[in-house]
């Protein structure tokens, strides 16, 4: 037996094409991948789709890539000419995103799609590793380009029904993402005190206190050293309003990112794995 519903997650990806590269920044990633491959052992088969809620798209309303074959979004600079030609190209999903938008609509929320958006990085890095094969059927979501808190909320628990269905929701975004100060010593303290923050919230806040504490999150130490421009951390929201009240845990967590940052991953609920194990020896 699995779990009923999925869990939900949300990933720090990294930074831009790096499942493509090599040396001395891909190894700065392999403690990410080495994650990323336990979170596939985890879920084993049990997705049926993944909705990838990408810190890189913002739109002034809740919108959700609905091509058959999306293309793809080089939102990076600086990176080797072949990365400007890696196509990652699993299909497209579009009765989910129509289905998703109506969710949304439901909530009250103003929702539509897009045929012609593509992946970006936010969500083709973490597929990359995730899901190798590019069989996965994968539709995109935006922020709002507000970013308002209580709203992504919303987003999150008009989407959880989803997780009944087979849909993995996964927010994909940088616990810390302060690109001015993610080389030499400026960030290491302020990604360290927000990440600590960020634990005590999502894994031992209640899950009324966890909602609360994400809506005022501007307040917490250092929120904006760590985080200007909320894009990044925004996904996270989505994913909690999703998870309900499933307890969080940490599935990836680094000291030493580039240097010296600190940075995470959660998911929210128990993967179908774990459960299944559990149940066995119950």
């Amino acid at each position: 037996m699995i779990a009923t519903s999925l869990p939900t997650y949300f990933l720090s990806h990294g930074g831009g094409p790096w499942p493509w590269l090599d040396g001395p920044f891909r190894r700065g990633f392999d403690v990410l991948e080495a994650s990323l491959k336990g979170m596939r052992r985890e879920l084993a088969d049990a997705p049926r789709a993944v909705l990838m809620v990408s810190g890189h798209w913002e739109e002034f309303r809740f919108t959700l890539s609905s091509g058959h074959r999306p293309g793809m979004v080089y939102d990076y600079s600086g990176f080797p000419p072949e990365t400007y030609r890696i196509r990652y190209a699993a299909p497209g999903l579009p009765v989910l995103a129509e289905t998703a938008a109506n969710l949304l609509r439901s909530a009250g929320l103003e929702a539509g799609t897009d045929a012609t958006r593509g992946f970006d990085h936010g969500t083709f890095s973490l597929m990359e590793v995730l899901y190798p094969e590019e069989t996965m059927p994968l539709v995109q979501m935006s922020l709002r380009a507000d970013l308002d808190p209580t709203a992504h909320l919303a987003a999150g628990r008009a989407l959880a029904p989803l997780r009944d269905e087979g849909v993995l929701i996964v927010g994909s975004g940088l616990s810390y993402h302060n690109l001015a100060q993610l080389r030499g010593t400026a960030g290491h303290e302020p990604s360290r005190r927000f990440d600590a923050w960020l634990q005590e919230t999502l894994i031992a806040a209640s899950p009324s206190d966890r909602e609360a504490r994400l809506i005022d999150w501007a307040r917490a130490p250092a929120a904006r050293a760590a985080h200007p421009h909320e894009d990044h951390l925004v996904p996270l929201l989505v994913a909690a309003g999703a998870a309900g009240s499933s307890p969080a845990a940490l599935t990836y967590h680094q000291k030493d990112f580039a240097g010296g940052i600190t940075a995470s991953s959660f998911r929210f609920g128990e993967a179908p794995t774990i459960q299944h194990i559990e149940e066995a020896f119950a």
